[in-house]
């Protein structure tokens, strides 16, 4: 992130008490403070523009495959600062990661996301907006198939590949919006500008792209 994000250090730690605190050798202290598979939380120091990551394990029992994952959370601001870094920072993680799938969600999108996830007896089950139900993680049949549809998306290319990405005949849209990356996946924008779904035109982007991609969330077998 901080050869990506040029000025970004993440040389801060949060106490218990939720105060800022300065990490003199930062990479000392993630190695001493690793545990249960992850990593503890860093920020950088702007108050103004608040940058956080942290890792952890996903459980094997609630891991697609049950096999437990490993999971990378960062938070960036996405103003227009954030906005002209998000991709390259998507990017940078993913890659360095070797993860199978990434996403950037504006703020408040989580929420619908988590709507969209259909539990054990839900019926019936009906997600805002008129979005498709997911099946919930652990059910999905492989760690490559995205769980759901961000802003920006980081498909690996063996996720690529389970989803049926690129095919130049439906996805002319969508790759006019793409790029590759070193590893050979993609990074994907759904729309110009952070999605916004009360803004119609996103919407139906949105929509657009899971009749596209069944996959996406398990609601067809993988390829």
């Amino acid at each position: 992130m901080e050869r990506t994000f040029p000025g970004l250090h993440l040389g801060w730690m949060i106490s218990e008490a939720g105060q800022r605190i300065p990490l003199p050798d930062r990479d000392a202290f993630v190695s001493r403070e690793r545990k249960d598979g992850g990593f503890p939380l860093l920020r950088n120091g702007d108050e103004t523009f608040r940058v956080t990551v942290t890792g952890l394990e996903s459980p094997a029992g609630t891991s697609p495959g049950g096999k437990a994952q490993f999971e990378v959370q960062a938070v960036l601001p996405l103003n227009a600062t954030g906005i002209a870094a998000a991709a390259d920072v998507l990017e940078a993680v993913g890659e360095d990661a070797r993860a199978f799938w990434g996403r950037v969600l504006p703020e408040g999108m989580a929420v619908t996301v988590s709507e969209q996830f259909r539990h054990s007896g839900e019926e019936p089950h009906i997600p805002p907006k008129g979005l498709p139900s997911l099946k919930l993680p652990w059910k999905l049949p492989a760690p490559e198939i995205p769980h759901y549809l961000g802003w920006l998306n980081y498909w690996s290319d063996a996720a690529a590949r389970a989803i049926g990405f690129p095919d130049p005949a439906r996805d002319s849209e969508l790759l006019s919006r793409a790029r590759r990356t070193a590893t050979g996946g993609w990074i994907v924008r759904l729309t110009d500008a952070p999605l916004d779904l009360d803004n119609p035109a996103h919407l139906n982007a949105l929509l657009r792209a899971y009749e596209r991609f069944p996959e996406i969330g398990g609601r067809t077998p993988s390829r």
